[in-house]
């Protein structure tokens, strides 16, 4: 749990107030450091809690979760909203014990849920960040992936299908993935002990041959042509493209599908929240859950 941290006289997660009858009523922020949202034309975020039952949420008006997934050519979204009538910011309170999944963005609010307290900011501001990862999940981290050590990685590409090594599940375009030919084989980060079957130097997850017959892995499809050499067997117990003995060429038509993932990370800051008897210079609300957040890409790369 991430208590949310507001300053003001004194530094505490415990907050007290007094009413016009001298009653004292403290107020415990004390929300998980994820946050959800929904809407379609109208984004929410927010977050709950049980015991007591608590919401804190966030309307922005007129912004979808695709505004905010539209990065640059750098992976980035950041954008600062004003917070105001239109985008307001709330913390409520609840008589319920507990609070329903579905508490948020519904036409017809539910009767089952009574709130006690609704206390909203009209001023301050929220920074929503959104940084896009790209991965082929390949067993080799993106970084590793730079092959000329420019600090770019999309001008690395291997095999010249269109697709930089680090979102290309094939890095050198002979229709054996990656991650099966043993890039990283104790799978600690150090890829010196890579799998370099003709012990060429190149390592056969960037060897368009990879036991040295002078025929491409790719083209040596003897049993069935389906873009997978893996399953073709002269001899028993071993894939012609790792058998140096066979060096039958049966040339391959196109290359086999790619799949890489987007992971979209979206953060949101809020500053200089003003609600009554809360007054914060800066609120981490924390990181958004979404499933729309990761997304998996079919690509389709240049067969040459």
């Amino acid at each position: 749990m991430r208590n949310l941290f507001f300053t003001l006289i004194s530094l505490s997660l415990l907050f007290n107030m007094s009413c016009d009858d001298g009653d004292i009523i403290t107020i415990e922020l004390d929300f998980e450091d994820t946050y959800s949202s929904c809407g379609i034309n109208n984004l929410v975020f927010y977050k709950t809690k049980d015991a007591p039952s608590e919401s804190l949420s966030l309307k922005l008006t007129g912004v979808t979760l695709n505004d905010i997934l539209t990065v640059d050519a750098d992976g980035i979204f950041e954008n600062s909203y004003s917070i105001s009538t239109t985008n307001p910011f709330n913390y409520r309170t609840y008589s319920n014990e507990s609070l329903p999944s579905d508490l948020f963005c519904n036409d017809v609010p539910s009767s089952a849920v009574s709130i006690t307290k609704d206390i909203q900011s009209t001023s301050g501001f929220a920074d929503v960040k959104t940084v896009l990862t790209e991965a082929d999940d390949d067993g080799i981290p993106s970084i590793l992936e730079d092959i000329n050590g420019n600090g770019d990685l999309t001008d690395d590409d291997t095999d010249g299908d269109g697709i930089p090594n680090y979102i290309d599940s094939d890095d050198d375009g002979d229709n054996i993935l990656t991650i099966d030919e043993n890039p990283d084989p104790n799978g600690d980060g150090d890829l010196s002990d890579a799998q370099d079957t003709d012990n060429d130097g190149i390592p056969d997850y960037l060897d368009a041959d990879d036991d040295g017959d002078g025929v491409k892995t790719r083209d040596e499809e003897n049993d069935s042509q389906d873009e997978n050499p893996a399953n073709d067997e002269t001899y028993p117990g071993i894939a012609d493209y790792l058998n140096p003995q066979v060096a039958t060429l049966v040339p391959a038509t196109a290359y086999r599908g790619h799949i890489y993932t987007q992971y979209y990370k979206v953060t949101t800051i809020l500053r200089n929240i003003d609600i009554e008897i809360l007054s914060a210079d800066e609120v981490d609300f924390g990181e958004l859950e979404n499933s729309e957040l990761t997304k998996v890409i079919i690509a389709s790369p240049i067969f040459n």
